[in-house]
């Protein structure tokens, strides 16, 4: 990619960007729009004043409301790391430390790499001579470590950058790991009792002839732990009851809203959102609502009646301590029956999946294990194809028919430069939903632990996929042999690595208009305007919908570029301040969407920095090893050699830092948890705590779903 492609590619998308912001600053502060925008702040202000009427407001007119703006930038900058952990917890704060994070560590690498390692490889003469005229018309190559000459002492410039952030970005992980792992601490100290604390989940209960489950497990925890346990409540098989609640309670919304429109248009339209009917659709609604209500009573009778039992139960104790103390050992001499583990809050579990078994759990990782290969594989060739656009000569080989327009510099430079980042983009913007669904087949029973699992696959099918698949098959995939040797990898990934530099700038450059649609809430916003019209006539008791934030998305798309920034560093440094913008835009964005938008939908207590910590040491052993290589290729075996400790050291650092705080984040310890049993002891609504907790894991299923009747009365959808 020459300059001029990359320059194109900066304009398109700074233009985007500059007009995604403008579009959000005039359209945040429209009423029609505010369940797009700021659907948080409306349930917000719903909940405190459900019949306050809006419609004089609306129909003022001020010249501000239609005009850009830059409040909100202030607005969600000044927000205090205090007030953003009581709006959203401590999972949003992890979230926004990854931004700190990587601001800090691109701010010193961008001046580091900007001010002296490009013009250390710009003014090396190994790809051609100097033409400060014709600079728009240079290879980017000529900014990269490829341009500085073969043993040349220039190349200790590298070898010290290599050091100084590496020691940089180890001196900055152990800091926030520290600082998180305080504040995670300080999170349970100060929280109030959680239901989930005192309570675990067991699996595999062992099914014994003329005696249920509820009363096998009853016998066997007041025989094993009679003095801590409390109560217990068995899951049921449900699955067919929600499929009738979840039809009753699409029925009753469309109810609701027909019975908002008056009835003269009704006659008029003929029917409801384009459902033309001769009779009257209110009574066709109604009897279908009842006819579903009592379809709803007779299944959860014939549940309740026939238990209908599934081999797992939530057992809750007296005490965090017994709770937690209890799974660290095995329950039973066999290893697949009484499985325990610590129960997720009761708003957090995923009902769906509790009948699978401890076999069909195995199978399904086994499974889910294919997939992802075969995902990895149709991406890879996908990446293949979106690689070969950023060649011309391939392009042409490719589409001989567009050769004369690819003549066009316009057209090419577009093509080349911009392209094949938005493929990319368009297309990793797909997976995510994927990732969920497979951690969902795998039998996790909470919607957190779901999308840490998800978290985790996305990760690294970003890291082998989009970063590795696209360095393996630009231009060099008759090399994919030398994997198979290890000693070779250096060499491999020195040669591979550097020669995608230009695509990934171009990525980075992209991913400025990706994270700006995140603001303006592009998908969203289209289905707003093209809902049905009836969606305009929603009644004000109608509940509003407040999304959260996908962490098992974002977070692995973050650390890519993190990844990127550290892998390039040395290799072609102009990367690095197109990786500062999206750090800068996406940490004032997603402050914004956190406080305005979403609403948490569970609460990890910052599990969810390890992945962030891992992640960041794989980048920096990725980068050392192709520095490795790269000293080596330069005919520079000395400073290849003494690169060599820097991996043992990091590794070394990184098994420190797991001795030290991951096990905080994987359980918290004896004395943490004797501290707040001792003060509940003295928390004089304890007891109402725990009458509370004996119903809390009740499955939703089987419990009655009141509903406001449209008779203008009260009346349960389930008595």
């Amino acid at each position: 990619m020459i300059v001029s492609a990359l320059l194109t590619s900066v304009g398109i998308n700074l233009l985007l960007t500059i007009l995604l912001f403008a579009l959000y600053s005039v359209l945040r502060k429209q009423s029609a729009y505010l369940s797009v925008y700021a659907p948080r702040r409306l349930a917000a202000a719903a909940a405190q004043a459900p019949e306050e009427d809006g419609e004089d407001k609306r129909r003022r007119f001020n010249i501000e409301n239609i005009l850009p703006s830059a409040g909100w930038v202030r607005a969600a900058w000044q927000v205090t790391e205090e007030e953003l952990l009581e709006s959203s917890g401590l999972d949003a704060v992890v979230f926004m430390r990854i931004f700190v994070f990587c601001l800090r560590v691109f701010s010193v690498a961008g001046i580091i790499g900007v001010f002296i390692l490009v013009p250390v490889n710009y003014l090396g003469d190994q790809l051609s001579n100097i033409d400060w005229s014709d600079i728009p018309n240079k290879s980017l190559d000529l900014f990269s470590i490829s341009n500085v000459d073969d043993a040349s002492n220039r190349l200790w410039f590298h070898f010290s950058a290599a050091y100084i952030i590496t020691a940089f970005v180890c001196y900055l992980l152990y800091n926030e790991y520290k600082y998180i792992s305080a504040k995670r601490l300080d999170y349970f100290m100060k929280s109030e009792p959680k239901l989930h604390e005192f309570t675990i989940l067991v699996r595999g209960i062992p099914v014994r002839d003329g005696t249920s489950i509820s009363e096998t497990v009853e016998k066997f925890f007041t025989e094993f732990y009679p003095s801590v346990y409390l109560s217990h409540v068995v899951v049921h098989h449900t699955s067919k009851l929600r499929h009738l609640i979840k039809d009753a309670e699409g029925v009753y919304r469309n109810l609701t809203h027909l019975k908002s429109i008056p009835r003269s248009s009704q006659r008029n339209n003929g029917g409801f959102c384009g459902l033309f009917r001769k009779k009257d659709p209110v009574s066709d609604y109604t009897k279908r609502l009842e006819d579903l209500e009592e379809n709803v009573r007779l299944q959860q009778s014939d549940i309740s009646v026939s238990g209908e039992e599934v081999p797992a139960a939530f057992v809750c104790f007296k005490s965090r301590y017994s709770a937690s103390t209890l799974i660290t050992l095995p329950l039973s001499d066999d290893p697949t029956q009484w499985v325990a583990e610590l129960a997720p809050e009761p708003s957090d579990v995923y009902w769906p999946f509790f009948s699978t078994s401890f076999v069909q759990r195995w199978m399904a990782k086994f499974v889910v294990f294919i997939f992802m290969i075969f995902l990895i594989i149709l991406f890879l060739i996908i990446a293949a194809f979106v690689q070969g656009l950023t060649y011309l000569d391939q392009l042409e080989a490719w589409l001989p028919f567009l050769k004369k327009v690819l003549e066009i510099a316009v057209v090419s430079q577009v093509i080349t430069g911009y392209l094949p980042s938005l493929l990319l983009h368009l297309l990793s913007s797909q997976i995510p939903p994927l990732m969920k669904v497979f951690s969902t087949m795998q039998g996790f029973i909470s919607t957190s632990s779901i999308e840490q699992s998800a978290c985790g696959k996305m990760l690294w099918f970003t890291i082998w996929s989009i970063f590795f698949a696209n360095v393996l098959t630009g231009s060099v995939t008759s090399q994919l042999a030398i994997l198979l040797d290890p000693k070779d990898i250096p060499a491999m990934l020195a040669i591979v690595v550097p020669a995608q530099a230009s695509f990934y700038i171009a990525y980075v450059v992209t991913s400025w208009t990706s994270v700006s649609s995140e603001l303006t809430q592009t998908m969203k916003l289209f289905t707003h305007l093209f809902s049905c019209p009836c969606s305009q006539n929603k009644n004000n008791n109608d509940k509003i919908n407040v999304p959260s934030i996908s962490y098992h998305s974002e977070i692995p798309r973050i650390l890519l570029f993190g990844l990127l920034g550290l892998t390039y560093f040395i290799l072609a440094p102009l990367i690095l301040p197109f990786i500062l913008i999206f750090f800068c835009t996406g940490y004032i964005i997603y402050r914004n969407q956190l406080l305005n938008v979403y609403s948490p939908k569970y609460e990890t207590g910052g599990k969810f920095w390890p992945i962030v910590h891992n992640t960041t040491i794989f980048s920096l052993i990725l980068m050392h090893l192709i520095a490795i290589g790269i000293f080596g290729l330069k005919k520079l075996p000395l400073a290849s050699s003494l690169i060599v400790p820097l991996p043992i050291l990091t590794l070394l650092f990184n098994e420190y830092c797991n001795k030290r705080f991951l096990p905080i984040f994987k359980a918290y310890s004896v004395e943490a948890l004797m501290k707040k049993d001792r003060e509940d002891l003295n928390n004089p609504n304890m007891s109402e705590f725990f009458q509370k907790l004996v119903t809390a894991y009740k499955d939703p299923a089987l419990a009655p779903i009141n509903h406001i009747n449209i008779n203008e009365r009260n009346s349960p959808l389930l008595s």
